[in-house]
């Protein structure tokens, strides 16, 4: 196959994907859960996953902190090692894993709820049946639509759609709490976006 037709067949089959992730009222809840958390009670947001699906947390983190609520990505594997210490009362927990079945992330669970018993936990899983959407107090369902990848192992579809659901949430965020251009100069002082936000 020619790289131009496989090109067409990955973007209509990506898009189709973003297309039918499941439209419902838990990312109002997931919104809910994090005004309330963190702009309300002064908590943080901490996002997390392993491998690919720990990249696009580390993006969604970042994405957070520049649009107004403070954020954070703790390496699961490192979380076990001393970084867990980063959690502290009111955070809540972002969670991304698309077979629900990831160790380090279930692993981080317990950790998370041992050491605060109290905290929140929002997940982004292509497995709503699984062990990690059982746990979550907001489970946010891709629609586990396959990979593209050829082997339908590289996590390519399921990093999209994790990337297009984080975006939802920040955005939506952003409208919650009112979030205004100004506000985001102080945030991004540098380069083209941080003079565009300043004029």
């Amino acid at each position: 196959m020619e790289v131009k037709e496989s090109m067409k067949q990955i973007l209509e089959a990506e898009a189709q994907a973003i297309l039918n992730i499941p439209i419902t009222d838990n990312y109002g809840r997931a919104v809910e859960l994090i005004v309330e958390q963190v702009h309300n009670k002064g908590g943080k947001l901490v996002t997390s996953g392993m491998g690919k699906a720990g990249q696009i947390a580390m993006n969604i983190a970042t994405t957070f902190s520049s649009t107004g609520t403070p954020a954070v990505c703790l390496h699961p594997s490192e979380a076990q090692h001393g970084d867990l210490g980063v959690l502290q009362k009111n955070d809540v927990m972002l969670l991304l894993s698309n077979s629900g079945k990831t160790r380090e992330i279930l692993e981080l669970v317990t950790l998370a709820k041992r050491l605060n018993p109290e905290v929140k936990f929002i997940v982004i899983t292509g497995n709503d049946k699984s062990a990690l959407a059982e746990m979550a107090d907001v489970c946010l369902f891709t629609g586990g639509t396959p990979e593209v990848c050829p082997l339908g192992l590289t996590p390519t579809t399921s990093t999209t759609m994790m990337t297009v659901m984080g975006d939802v949430l920040v955005v939506n965020t952003m409208n919650a709490i009112g979030f205004t251009k100004q506000e985001y100069a102080k945030r991004h002082h540098g380069g083209y976006l941080g003079e565009q936000s300043r004029k």
